[in-house]
């Protein structure tokens, strides 16, 4: 019985999706010219969003930054130093790799040539190294 519902809405969600026909087509041998009229449609555009140009607005941005981190206690050590003078921004970063390698990217920005970076990595001094010793054998 379930069933016989389930059928009867599933037809009733495909006629009223137009999936099937409400009523049957009817055609004729030739149908009258039928003219529309259309409502005038608004079409908004969006306005570009222009930037302020007050006192807040640099031509010519400036800055120069830099950080260094060293952690004894957890082992971070990070650093970097980047400057910017117009469209031209150079900089330099390093870090300590998890396998003892320091990593040191030396980078350059400018319209001309776009990203350049230059990766560098050198094995750390104070790498710990060791070596497994073989297992004492005790006799009774």
């Amino acid at each position: 019985m379930a069933f016989k519902y389930f059928a009867l809405f599933a037809l009733i969600a495909a006629a009223s999706a137009g999936i099937l026909p409400a009523q049957p087509a009817v055609y004729h041998a030739a149908a009258p010219a039928v003219a529309y009229a259309h409502a005038p449609v608004a079409v908004a555009h969006a306005h570009p969003v222009l930037a302020k140009h007050d006192d807040e607005y640099d031509p010519h941005p400036q800055y120069k930054f830099a950080y260094d981190v060293q952690d004894s206690l957890s082992g971070d050590s990070k650093s970097q130093v980047e400057e910017r003078d117009g469209d031209v921004v150079r900089g330099e970063y390093s870090l300590v790799d998890a396998d003892g390698y320091k990593r040191t990217v030396q980078y350059t920005s400018d319209p001309a040539n776009g990203f350049n970076a230059v990766v560098n990595r050198v094995p750390l001094d104070h790498v710990i190294k060791t070596v497994a010793q073989p297992a004492a054998v005790y006799h009774h």
